[in-house]
């Protein structure tokens, strides 16, 4: 109102008689039907807000039922034999349990340092893709997750060094049948694909695949079980995009495997190095959801959050 105001005065000032009150009447009427205008359309990109989501959230819903093992060269049945048996001792004595309350109860993660690979010395070489918090991820030159102190503990027992050896996750069971690592420790499903390159030890958790959406998006919301959510998903258009992990239990779930029993999804799938590049372009509004494991999609989604 102070700027018509001001019009006006000016207008007073400057104009003839006859002209003056209508010409200042005429400026106020168009000033004024500008700032409603204005208003109104700062209103609705308000109320509308951004099409781009800021926050992410999991559905709480198993979508498939996995189990972790790591993958040991098949060449050395002996340093199979020592998993398992370092598997199941630590199952028993309950030190898994403090590592994972570690990172799924509050408790402080322990850094892991890996040791030059150094082939005049006796090591233990273990591949990962250190892109899977909790269970292996770096802060640094360190390494962190629920693997990787299970691999320095594993160490310690065999009396060796520890070499961590970092890649692609496509490339860890790789590099174990190529021998040129020992063991892959990396959030490893068990899956005949893998089994032509490693020797599976026995399963040390019981994994699954978890959906993420836009914290906006109620799609799901009233899915129940992992059957609701297939359904809903495959009202998905050809058109749409899932973000995975690739090499991972997400991506054979979107494009479809026999050997899992999956039979694919109508959307396109975008594979990424790591969940939270995946989550970070559905925020974007570039994918639609993501799909990764329930421990890694929980990790991610906080972190994520916590930086809006």
């Amino acid at each position: 109102m102070k700027i018509i105001c001001m019009i006006i005065h000016f207008v007073n000032k400057t104009e003839g008689k006859r002209m003056k009150k209508f010409t200042a009447l005429f400026l106020a009427m168009i000033l004024a039907a500008g700032l409603i205008v204005g208003c109104g359309g700062g209103s609705s990109e308000e109320e509308g807000g951004s099409d781009e989501a800021t926050t992410a959230k999991v559905i709480d819903v198993d979508l498939t039922n996995e189990e972790y093992a790591f993958g040991v060269d098949k060449d050395q049945p002996e340093l199979l034999e020592q998993a398992n048996a370092f598997i199941a001792k630590i199952l028993e004595d309950g030190t898994f349990d403090e590592i994972c309350d570690r990172y799924f109860g509050g408790g402080e993660p322990v850094a892991v340092q890996s040791a030059e690979l150094d082939s005049s010395k006796d090591q233990l070489v273990v591949a990962t893709n250190a892109a899977f918090e909790p269970f292996e991820y770096t802060q640094g030159e360190d390494y962190y997750g629920i693997d990787m102190e299970i691999a320095a503990l594993f160490a310690e027992e065999l009396g060796q060094e520890l070499v961590i050896q970092n890649m692609d996750f496509d490339a860890v069971c790789l590099s174990v049948g190529q021998h040129k690592c020992d063991i892959a420790m990396a959030g490893l499903t068990i899956n005949e694909e893998r089994e032509e390159m490693v020797t599976f030890t026995d399963p040390y958790y019981q994994a699954s695949q978890r959906l993420i959406v836009p914290s906006t998006d109620t799609s799901f919301d009233d899915c129940a079980d992992a059957d609701a959510v297939a359904a809903k998903l495959g009202e998905l258009e050809s058109s749409d995009s899932i973000g995975v992990q690739q090499g991972t239990t997400g991506q054979y779930y979107v494009e479809g495997d026999a050997e899992w029993g999956f039979e694919g999804l109508p959307a396109k799938c975008v594979p990424y190095k790591n969940g939270s590049l995946a989550v970070q372009d559905m925020l974007q509004g570039k994918i639609q959801y993501v799909i990764i494991d329930a421990a890694p999609a929980a990790a991610i989604t906080e972190s994520i959050n916590e930086m809006q």
